[in-house]
C-alpha cells in the first residue's frame, strides 16, 4: 500500500470544533493506509528497531516491519477467552525492553463460567514469545464476557498500571476494596506488591489496589511534563468519563455517574457524593472511548500538548485542546472514515496513528497533507 491511497482532506470537512472555547483551527491531513486484513484489532505497540506490534482482539499478536505485514502471526502467545469484549488486549513493552526483550500482555482467560483478566509477561525474540509467566489475574472470577478494562501502563519507576472492569453485572464491587473489579491495579514487573502501595496492610483491602470505584477504564496515559497520570472509562448511557487518577482515590462509579442505565432507569440519583473525585472531563450520551495518546511529535505543532480519544460509538476520534492543563475545547477528527475507532497513539516519527475496529480493520498514519 502507498500514497496513491491516501486520503487527503481538510480540517474543515473533517472536524468541527466543540465545548468551552474553540481549540485552534488543525493543521489539514491525509490518512495513509499502513495495514488491512487485521481482525478487531485492539492495541498497537512501537518498538526500539522501528517495527510495530498490533493486537487482535480474536488472540493473535501481527508485525509489521518495514512497512510490510508479516503474513505469519507472532508464536507462543497464551490462548484467550474470546467472546464479547472478552480476547487478547494490551501488549506493552518493559522499560528496559532492549536489554531483557520482556513483552506484558493482557488478556481474558477462563470459560463462559469463570473467566477473568490475566496479566502475563515472556521475552519477545521478534517473532516468537518465550517462557511466558503469568503475573496477575484478576479475583474473583466472573461468569460474563464483558468489561475487562485490560490496558497497561508502565511508571518511570517501572511498576506497571492495569485497568480491569467491573464485569457490568458486579458493578458494586468496584467499590469494594476485597476484589479487583472495576479498580486501577499497581503491581510491580515481576507481579509481586509495591510496598508502597495505597491498601498495603488495611485488613479487607487486596494489596494490588491502587485507585477504585472506575467502571471499565480502556485508556490510561503519562503526560512526562506533568507527572499526570489520565484515565478514560466506558459509562453506560452517557456519563464517560477522564480522569486524573491518583493513588487511593474513590473514582465513584456506581455511586456517582452522569449517565443512565440501558433500561433507562437512573443508576444513581448523584453526579457527586464526599469522598469521591469528580471527572476531569465526561461525555453524554456516550461516545465509548478507546485509545488514548497525548501528542508531543513534531509533526502537528496545533496539536502540541492535546489528548486525543478513540471513539467507538461516535465514530472519530475526540482532540481535547489543553491550556496549562484545563479543558479548552474540543474537536473530532476523522469521521470521514464512519469507522470505531479502537486505538489512536502517537508513532516515535511524530505521526498519529489509528486502528479501526471490524473484523477486517485497517491501521492508518495521519500525517500532514502535503
Amino acid at each position: 500500500m502507498g500514497l496513491a491511497l491516501t486520503i487527503s482532506l481538510s480540517t474543515a470537512a473533517a472536524g468541527v470544533a466543540l465545548a468551552q472555547e474553540a481549540a485552534p483551527t488543525s493543521a489539514d491531513y491525509r490518512l495513509v493506509p499502513v495495514a488491512e486484513g487485521l481482525d478487531h484489532p485492539w492495541s498497537l505497540t512501537f518498538l526500539p528497531d522501528g517495527s510495530m506490534l498490533i493486537v487482535e482482539l480474536s488472540g493473535q499478536i501481527r508485525s509489521i516491519k518495514d512497512g510490510a505485514l508479516s503474513p505469519d502471526p507472532v508464536a507462543g502467545v497464551p490462548p484467550v477467552f474470546f467472546r464479547s469484549q472478552g480476547g487478547l488486549f494490551d501488549a506493552v513493552l518493559h522499560p528496559d525492553f532492549a536489554t531483557n526483550g520482556l513483552l506484558y500482555l493482557s488478556y481474558a482467560h477462563g470459560t463462559a463460567d469463570a473467566n477473568a483478566l490475566r496479566v502475563a509477561r515472556a521475552r519477545f525474540d521478534g517473532a516468537s514469545l518465550h517462557d511466558l509467566e503469568v503475573i496477575f489475574e484478576v479475583e474473583p472470577l466472573k461468569d460474563t464476557p464483558v468489561h475487562y478494562g485490560g490496558r497497561l501502563l508502565f511508571l518511570p519507576d517501572s511498576t506497571l498500571l492495569v485497568t480491569t472492569g467491573d464485569g457490568f453485572d458486579y458493578r458494586e464491587h468496584a467499590q469494594m476494596l476485597g476484589n479487583h473489579l472495576g479498580k486501577i491495579i499497581r503491581i510491580n514487573d515481576d507481579g509481586s506488591v509495591p510496598a508502597d502501595n495505597p491498601f498495603v496492610g488495611r485488613e479487607g483491602a487486596l494489596p494490588q489496589i491502587w485507585t477504585y470505584g472506575h467502571r471499565n477504564v480502556q485508556g490510561i496515559l503519562r503526560d512526562d511534563a506533568s507527572g499526570r497520570v489520565y484515565a478514560h472509562e466506558h459509562g453506560a448511557q452517557g456519563g464517560d468519563e477522564i480522569n486524573i487518577i491518583e493513588p487511593g482515590k474513590n473514582y465513584g462509579w456506581p455511586v456517582i455517574t452522569h449517565g443512565i442505565d440501558y433500561s433507562g432507569a437512573r443508576v444513581s440519583p448523584f453526579v457527586e457524593y464526599e469522598g469521591m473525585e469528580q471527572p476531569f472531563l465526561h461525555w453524554t450520551p456516550s461516545i465509548a472511548p478507546a485509545g488514548f495518546t497525548l501528542y508531543r511529535g513534531d509533526k502537528f505543532p496545533q496539536w502540541q500538548g492535546d489528548l486525543f480519544v478513540g471513539a467507538l460509538a461516535g465514530q472519530h476520534v475526540r482532540r481535547i485542546h489543553l491550556v496549562d492543563g484545563a479543558v479548552a475545547g474540543q474537536e473530532e477528527l476523522f469521521g470521514e472514515l464512519g469507522q470505531r475507532i479502537r486505538e489512536v497513539r502517537t508513532g516515535p516519527d511524530g505521526y498519529l496513528y489509528l486502528l479501526t475496529d471490524k473484523e477486517n480493520g485497517s491501521l492508518l498514519r495521519v500525517e500532514p497533507a502535503r
